[in-house]
């Protein structure tokens, strides 16, 4: 069973970093692709940035610039670099991989919390 755990959510000022870890455990492939979503109260998960296992990447409209998504040395292991950050950044942050002819798995999510 693929387990995906994250870290490096905490509260930060406005303007500040923060730098978000994701490692699955349990798989014996590679992942298709592994992203970052983010849901804040009263809105839907959104999309904040993915990559593919060929290093492609994608963002969010809002974080383009700011947040920069890396592939750690292990496999299935990425990061999720957050300078610059809004208060509208304020959010609980969740890890997703993609496998194969299987579900996506998701993280139990880091909370994100940004004051001005």
């Amino acid at each position: 069973q693929v387990q995906l755990v994250e870290s490096g959510g905490g509260s930060v000022q406005a303007g500040g970093s923060l730098k978000l870890s994701c490692a699955a455990s349990g798989a014996r492939i590679r992942s298709t692709s592994m992203g970052w979503y983010r849901q804040a109260p009263g809105k839907e998960r959104e999309l904040v940035s993915s990559i593919s296992y060929t290093g492609r990447t994608a963002y969010g409209e809002s974080v383009k610039g700011r947040f920069t998504i890396s592939q750690g040395n292990a496999m299935n292991t990425i990061y999720l670099q957050m300078n610059d950050l809004k208060t509208e950044d304020t959010a609980l942050y969740y890890c997703s991989a993609d496998f194969p002819l299987e579900r996506r798995y998701w993280g139990q999510g880091t909370q994100v919390t940004v004051s001005s």
